[in-house]
């Protein structure tokens, strides 16, 4: 951790990207004490404010504070996000590994992640919302159920890596098991990779789920997204710019945050990218 931290001081904007990650996690955290104003309160008189004192990046069509709507919004962000993360690295990891371990399982396995990669993302994430129907929940397990195959084909190849080591076939030769050979030596050398994987995740997974919800199909269109935001700015682009700037600064930043700490953390994992920022 030190040593991720030192990094993150010697590159100043990967440092930005995580302190702006930090400021995203405590709006999310505290998003009730922070916000302004309740983000599903109505007031006619207000709407499509301009940026003012009162309501420093304006209202919506409805008087709705707009800061107040993105400030609860990273906790939906925030929660998604981790759930897409949790669900495809706990499924990648269990077909990753299994495939990559036994041959036979690889042979039908990788066939099948082979088919649905061929698939566009968000064209699979809108056929898993159309039979799940629209929630939080249901987001999460289609937007993650995309992000599966492409985490279990790095952990494949992975794992095939550590498998040709000559001390996994010393375990195994010592009468261990093909299930302590995987749990107590094949996944932990798996947990670097898994983390850098983890980040790049989270960061496509926010515009996946942006893009859902600003189709009409992730989460209901009364709940404070950023997609949803987004969606409903569209017919006021002209006449209340500040509806689409807003939410959707913030999706690029935390995205960008994301990518920028992930480089990082990708950087220290692997020696010759670490060895090549050290020599800079």
């Amino acid at each position: 951790m030190s040593k991720l931290f030192q990094a993150l001081i010697r590159r100043k904007i990967g440092l930005f990207g995580a302190l702006f990650l930090l400021l995203i996690l405590l709006l999310a955290i505290f998003a009730d004490l922070i916000a302004p104003y309740d983000p599903m309160e109505l007031n006619l008189r207000d709407r499509l404010q301009s940026p003012n004192r009162n309501h420093l990046l304006g209202t919506d069509n409805f008087g709705r504070d707009i800061l107040s709507r993105i400030i609860h919004g990273t906790r939906l962000t925030f929660f998604s996000g981790t759930g897409v993360v949790f669900f495809s690295i706990f499924f990648g990891i269990i077909i990753g590994t299994l495939s990559g371990y036994f041959s036979k399982f690889e042979a039908v396995a990788m066939r099948l992640v082979d088919v649905f990669m061929s698939f566009p993302a968000l064209m699979m994430a809108l056929l898993l919302m159309t039979i799940l129907g629209r929630g939080i929940m249901n987001v999460v397990i289609a937007v993650g159920a995309t992000y599966v195959t492409r985490t279990a084909r790095i952990i494949h190849g992975m794992t095939l890596k550590v498998k040709s080591e000559p001390y996994i076939e010393g375990v195994y030769s010592e009468g261990a098991s093909h299930a302590r050979i995987l749990i107590r030596h094949i996944v932990p050398n798996l947990v670097s990779i898994i983390m850098v994987q983890a980040t790049f995740t989270f960061a496509f997974s926010l515009l996946q789920i942006a893009s859902l919800d600003f189709l009409g199909v992730g989460v209901p269109p009364q709940i404070p997204s950023w997609g949803n935001m987004l969606s409903e700015a569209r017919i006021y682009i002209i006449r209340a710019p500040w509806l689409l700037i807003f939410p959707g600064l913030f999706i690029v930043l935390t995205v960008l945050s994301f990518n920028l700490v992930g480089d990082v953390l990708r950087d220290q994992i692997d020696p010759r990218f670490r060895e090549a920022i050290e020599g800079v």
